[in-house]
């Protein structure tokens, strides 16, 4: 199972849908759970088509949509302010769980509701269930850098809450903190707000469940991407012409330079030699400027993960700047990726 978990604050964001398309395309996630879009309900259905699933539901406050494979058979079990509960049932496994999303009020009196509602289903559950989304609170004062003294009434009702649903933290790799406010040296803040939690017969179905803290961007929350299986490495493939490539200011010139041809022959011989001449300098030319585009984004992904514990560790704006510099290499890059797959889909 595959699934991605993202307060990705506004789905119409450019960076953030480019984000959010690649993983899909890259992982195929059986479901995408996504908080805070600030888009209306009526686009629901437009983005389920622009992403790729069969199925969509959003929760009564149009906070959470929950993007379903068709592989699931759903039903909703609770539909609430804070939260959005659904049993799956995978139609060829026969596997079936309880998948709640989160997204917690700031302020931590209506958090209560949450945390009520959450230890009602408990006494209530007898199948695998998960959790996961923005819960807007901290476990302990290690995750938190900067910003207010820690309230620890409100850590004390997250705990409390947690404990006796006999949830259990997934844990995670990246970085410990999902959330920044992007600012730098004495006015940065960090916090892990968002987390998956499950139950042990929930762990016992995946119990090679890992939760990835990705690279924040076109937000200031971290996807949370969930796997339970390993990816075959990619195929090499050989060099295809993408119409991106002509935008490139010194394209012109790579075929200016090969087109030329060194002999003379019959016009049919000498088109087809200059077409081989022209492709094997693009390829080469492609390699160079721009390398494989896939392979690029994954390395730029971690470089922005490096870069984003770096400032974590020492928010100056030399660290900030640094940081921002390689967020818009890969945003120019998911770009190209998107070029890519507009045309291999004939769109124009």
């Amino acid at each position: 199972m595959d699934a991605l978990i993202w307060n990705i604050r506004s789905v119409n964001t450019q960076q953030a849908f480019e984000m959010l398309i690649k993983s899909h395309r890259k992982n195929h996630y059986e479901f995408i759970g996504l908080m805070e879009l600030m888009q209306q309900a009526r686009t629901l259905e437009k983005y389920r088509n622009r992403i790729g699933f069969a199925q969509v539901i959003a929760n009564v406050s149009n906070k959470i949509w929950a993007f379903i494979d068709e592989v699931y058979e759903v039903t909703v079990m609770y539909n609430l302010v804070q939260q959005l509960t659904l049993r799956l049932y995978h139609s060829e496994t026969h596997v079936e769980f309880v998948l709640i999303l989160v997204y917690a009020k700031c302020d931590a009196i209506e958090r209560i509701e949450l945390w009520d509602s959450l230890y009602y289903m408990a006494s209530d559950m007898t199948i695998p269930w998960l959790v996961g989304g923005d819960f807007n609170v901290i476990w302990d004062e290690e995750e938190k850098i900067g910003g207010l003294l820690v309230h620890l009434n409100e850590i004390d009702d997250f705990r409390h809450s947690i404990n006796t649903c006999n949830l259990s933290d997934l844990g995670f790799k990246g970085s410990i903190f999902t959330w920044s406010n992007g600012r730098a040296e004495e006015d940065c803040i960090f916090k892990r707000l968002d987390r998956c939690v499950a139950n042990a017969e929930f762990q016992q179905i995946f119990p090679g469940i890992e939760v990835q803290h990705l690279a924040k961007i076109g937000s200031d929350h971290s996807p949370m991407q969930l796997r339970c299986d390993i990816k075959k490495p990619p195929v090499k493939k050989p060099f295809r012409f993408l119409n991106f490539l002509v935008e490139h200011a010194s394209f012109k010139e790579v075929v200016k330079q090969n087109w030329n041809a060194d002999f003379s022959a019959n016009p049919y011989v000498l088109f087809n030699h200059k077409l081989k001449k022209v492709k094997k300098a693009l390829s080469g030319w492609s390699k160079s400027t721009y390398g494989d585009i896939f392979q690029k984004i994954a390395s730029l992904e971690e470089v922005v993960i490096v870069h984003e514990a770096e400032f974590e560790a020492n928010p100056t704006k030399q660290n900030r700047q640094r940081l921002q510099n390689v967020q818009a290499e890969l945003i120019r890059y998911l770009a190209l990726e998107e070029k890519y797959w507009k045309q291999k889909s004939g769109m124009s």
